[in-house]
């Protein structure tokens, strides 16, 4: 089955009460049973829901996984993950990440003894130096947020297997319409569903494929005695989203990439960061793992300074200035100021996240609307 069709057919049957076409929204939290113990597969929805169970065969289908999860937000996914680990055990982790992610991982674990190391991961190779006998995990995004750096999964992974490390991939820049990290040796595959995969900013969930049936079952556990799940409700909205992933990532790549030539050219922008242009350090990269470019870029202007950035982001009228990215309307954001602003200002400066750096996530909009917004926003 060919990825379009997955996205509406993948891992999913006709419901089989009465043949609906969509999985109903099973708005219960328990389940009769006709003897102790004696259930028709269900007994609690923390445990399991139909209506999630379904979202979960579907995320696994369009990641060519086998198992899904699917959880409250995405960084109770993450979370999820880091629970596999025991004091005392280290984390490999790109610098360029999510600054939810860095807070999570510094604010939280850190205090439980688990150790992490942020580095660059241009070169794959340059990873080995940091894995001891304690390292269990390397976290990866790519492409990164917000300076849109590539990273080799294949060379990474070939790395993780080599030192029998675990390989996570956060792939909710990319999401398996572009990339998916499983077929190139990733363990773990993590989205923040809150974006793409939902894609219409009205839920905020995250989800976990994995292909290795014992991590799985150690993944089902932390999700049910953790609790961290989605409801049905955001699980069926969740599924609606991806029956149009295919066709919205399509245009989210084709509006980015004449955003990203169109800023290129501005006179009053500096440097557009979007891994689509052969100059793009990791361009090569890019092009060999990913079927497109995305929709997401950021870029600085000329003005180099944070009250340029935040003139710029208050002009806007088609674009929101807002938290999140991956819906079908256009975001702007400012790192340093929102996504970013748990990390110190010293480490945000070290990957390039500057006061000027504006992040753009490029929806489904007619381009011409865009492209006009950015001039006015820039005049």
């Amino acid at each position: 089955m060919k990825f379009n069709t997955k996205t509406i057919h993948g891992g999913q049957q006709h419901d089989p009460a009465y043949g609906a076409v969509m999985p109903p929204i099973y708005q219960t939290s328990t389940y009769a049973q006709s003897t102790p113990g004696g259930h028709k597969g269900y007994e609690y929805s923390r445990t399991h829901n139909p209506t999630r169970n379904a979202l979960e065969n579907s995320l696994a289908s369009i990641e060519n996984g086998i198992f899904g999860l699917a959880f409250g937000s995405g960084l109770a996914a993450i979370d999820a993950v880091i629970k596999l680990l025991k004091p005392g055990d280290e984390v490999i982790s790109t610098n360029d990440l999510y600054g939810g992610t860095y807070r999570l991982f510094t604010k939280i674990f850190e205090d439980f003894g688990i150790k992490f190391n942020f580095i660059g991961m241009g070169n794959a190779d340059g990873i080995e130096a940091y894995i001891t006998g304690k390292t269990k995990l390397i976290w990866i995004e790519t492409p990164t947020n917000p300076m849109m750096n590539i990273i080799d999964i294949k060379a990474v992974a070939q790395v993780s297997k080599k030192h029998k490390v675990l390989l996570a991939v956060d792939n909710t820049f990319a999401t398996p319409y572009l990339q998916r990290p499983l077929d190139l040796g990733a363990d773990i595959v993590m989205h923040s569903a809150t974006k793409y995969i939902g894609g219409h900013s009205d839920l905020v969930m995250g989800s976990l494929v994995v292909n290795d049936k014992d991590l799985a079952d150690r993944l089902y556990f932390i999700q049910n005695a953790s609790g961290a799940i989605c409801g049905p409700q955001d699980s069926f909205l969740a599924l609606r989203g991806i029956k149009t992933l295919h066709v919205r990532m399509q245009r989210h790549c084709e509006n980015a990439a004449a955003i990203a030539k169109f800023l290129r050219t501005h006179p009053a922008v500096d440097k557009v960061y979007w891994p689509g242009f052969e100059e793009h350090p990791y361009h090569h990269i890019a092009k060999e793992q990913m079927d497109d470019f995305g929709g997401m870029l950021s870029f600085t202007t000329k003005e180099d300074s944070l009250d340029g950035a935040v003139r710029v982001v208050e002009k806007f009228k088609i674009f929101t200035l807002a938290e999140s990215l991956g819906g079908v309307e256009s975001l702007a954001g400012h790192p340093a100021s929102m996504t970013h602003a748990s990390i110190p200002k010293a480490a945000r400066e070290k990957i390039g996240i500057k006061d000027s750096l504006i992040r753009l996530s490029v929806g489904i909009e007619d381009i011409h609307d865009l492209i006009d917004d950015l001039k006015k926003a820039l005049s």
